[in-house]
């Protein structure tokens, strides 16, 4: 069986390889990285560095891997540079999509695909109307979710027009080892570790502390990617989530509870966003029904993984 992982190289993507490569030993692994990046260290996946905006060398790669299954991850994901610049994400996201699906087509081949849509798609959602499943309106409030909303309606288009075998998983948030520190769990901890090795002065400094969100173990999050794309019905879509939502506040207190030094909390308005959704929890009835998933992993268990990571990072720069 021949697999196909765009963003292998990011933290979704290590993840997941190693998930598939200790589930199935008869599976061929490629894997998709940025042009001019250092790839891993990693003898289970054959990488390919590509712009996949490039639609010639998206389809040279598709003849190259002849793949079986497709898990669609690359994306620029990083809501606050959106805002930044909107067409670099608008155009990153939906056009390597689009390159994907019509190299597909123009190759007459229909490998199940899975598209990583996000729970961003759903916006602004009042705390009455939680959990959100998967018939929640869309309404996108930043320029990363707009582009999601796209992926996510393109792959439902494309099973409808060309009945290719597309799934959506729109994924809540994720945290675990291996994550950049831009986002909010190894941001603390790796201003914790560094507060430990005195490398950092005893703040921490943050942002929107009352926001509640539904994390996710990256871990278990592969899983049900994988589960999905076997098991998935195709042209459907599967929220992936715990179902609990976490403050901000929790995740910060969890985080320094697992420390013996004495630190001092901080706002700092640069990490305060134009929109911010208080809360948002996922109802993952369906994705449990087709499929069998559930969460393994607590969030404190995740959090503690998360902190030992950012010690180890610290440790060895």
């Amino acid at each position: 069986m021949r697999v196909l992982i765009t963003g292998a190289s990011g933290f979704v993507g290590q993840h997941l390889a190693t998930h598939l490569h200790t589930t199935d030993n008869n599976i061929t692994l490629y894997g998709t990285t940025l042009e001019h990046e250092q790839t891993p260290k990693n003898d289970i996946i054959t990488y390919h560095p590509i712009d996949l905006r490039d639609s010639t060398a998206v389809h040279t790669l598709l003849v190259n891997c002849k793949p079986d299954y497709i898990y669609h991850l690359a994306a620029q994901a990083f809501v606050p540079r959106s805002f930044e610049d909107p067409w670099e994400t608008l155009d990153n996201n939906i056009r390597s999509q689009l390159n994907i699906i019509q190299a597909c087509l123009a190759l007459d081949i229909q490998p199940r695909m899975l598209v990583i849509s996000s729970a961003e798609v759903y916006g602004s959602v009042k705390s009455e109307n939680m959990p959100m499943d998967e018939n929640t309106p869309m309404r996108p409030t930043n320029p990363y979710s707009v582009s999601k909303v796209t992926q996510d309606l393109l792959g439902l288009q494309y099973y409808l027009s060309h009945k290719l075998p597309i799934m959506r998983a729109r994924a809540f948030n994720h945290i675990g080892p291996g994550q950049n520190p831009r986002f909010v769990a190894p941001a603390f901890a790796t201003q914790i570790a560094k507060i430990e090795t005195s490398a950092q002065e005893p703040f921490i400094y943050v942002g929107n502390l009352e926001a509640k969100r539904d994390f996710t173990d990256v871990r278990d999050i592969v899983r049900a990617y994988h589960m999905i794309l076997t098991t998935g019905n195709p042209g459907e879509a599967y929220n992936v989530a715990s179902g609990k939502a976490y403050s901000i506040q929790y995740l910060l207190d969890t985080l320094l509870s697992y420390t013996d030094i004495d630190i001092d909390v901080r706002i700092d308005p640069d990490r305060l966003r134009p929109v911010d959704v208080p809360e948002i929890r996922g109802d993952i009835t369906k994705l449990t029904t087709d499929t069998g998933w559930q969460p393994t992993l607590t969030f404190e268990e995740t959090l503690k993984d998360v902190l030992n990571d950012c010690r180890q990072r610290i440790k060895n720069t």
